[in-house]
């Protein structure tokens, strides 16, 4: 239900939620795998929403990023989705055995204190005290007689008092996007691997096409294509890889839907040239294979150089 989605996103309720992602649309191909969610997971609700999503590569990432979206959640106060697919979650797959360090301890973000409290601190269930977009809450119970508020999905000021005042509204959606901003820096970054040599051209993929795209990069390679590797672990994109598409001239986008969701996020940042990129898109609702990989971009690979050519 995205009105419930929207409800934990404006009201800053943390929360995680698991996407296996499968063919669609409505039931489509309930036993086929797709990454096609990422454009609805992304914005669900009505009304401005950016949610943060995690992409993991295989069951055993799968694991580890689940352990993180959970601090992730309390550390925004926001939705955060874990995007694996059928292939990962109902495939075998041989990984790492899973491990898990009982030494760890939740981050549970900014949480302020029975002491704190005790103070004088000033405390507004949606006040930006450090500009980061994150504000402090408080447990149940913290204090007999301050530090409560009503939670509501509905519009409200920055000590969560009821009003539909324009600039007050306008604040708070300003301070939701720059927090937004702030997951940039606490997100899994991306993965980056360089060509054999220098290179103009670039591939960017994510999630369970990894192993496909491991395994097409040799035979690319043996073909003279050689291709910078990004493989992106979460949204919002990293300022690293709008910088890696910035670098190169032209960047084959590799992912497994009809829509190019990847890619429209992508461009969604505005400073990306839609020119550089190029689709690599396979939907038929089996796993994406390196030959696909290999035939489909050997194929615009040499269309474009011959379109180089031609000019030349």
């Amino acid at each position: 239900m995205q009105e419930f989605i929207g409800l934990a996103y404006f009201a800053e309720i943390p929360s995680v939620l698991i996407d296996v992602q499968r063919g669609g649309p409505s039931t489509g191909m309930p036993t086929r795998t797709q990454q096609s969610d990422l454009l609805v997971a992304a914005f669900a609700a009505h009304g401005d929403t950016r949610h943060v999503l995690l992409l993991p590569a295989d069951p055993k990432e799968a694991f580890e990023m689940s352990a993180q979206a959970l601090d992730l959640a309390d550390r925004l106060q926001t939705p955060i989705f874990v995007m694996t697919d059928l292939d990962i979650g109902m495939n075998e797959w041989l990984v790492d055995p899973l491990k898990w360090d009982d030494k760890k301890k939740m981050d549970r973000g900014k949480v302020m204190t029975h002491h704190d409290l005790e103070s004088g601190r000033d405390f507004g269930r949606y006040l930006d005290v450090d500009g980061d977009g994150i504000p402090f809450r408080t447990y149940p119970g913290t204090h007999p007689d301050k530090g409560a508020y009503f939670t509501r999905g509905t519009s409200r000021d920055r000590y969560a008092r009821y009003t539909e005042e324009g600039p007050v509204y306008v604040d708070n959606m300003e301070r939701l996007l720059k927090k937004f901003e702030t997951a940039k820096s606490l997100v899994p970054p991306p993965l980056k691997y360089n060509a054999p040599k220098a290179t103009r051209y670039g591939v960017i993929y994510f999630g369970s096409t990894t192993a496909a795209m491991d395994e097409a990069i040799l035979a690319l390679n043996e073909k003279n294509i050689l291709l910078d590797r990004l493989r992106v672990r979460a949204y919002p994109f990293n300022d690293s890889v709008i910088d890696f598409i910035k670098s190169h001239d032209r960047v084959y986008v590799v992912e497994q839907n009809r829509d190019a969701q990847l890619k429209t996020l992508l461009l969604d940042t505005g400073k990306v040239d839609p020119a550089k990129l190029v689709s690599v898109l396979h939907y038929d609702g089996n796993p994406i294979t390196a030959r696909f990989i290999v035939n489909d971009i050997s194929l615009k690979h040499g269309l474009e150089k011959s379109a180089k050519e031609a000019v030349k």
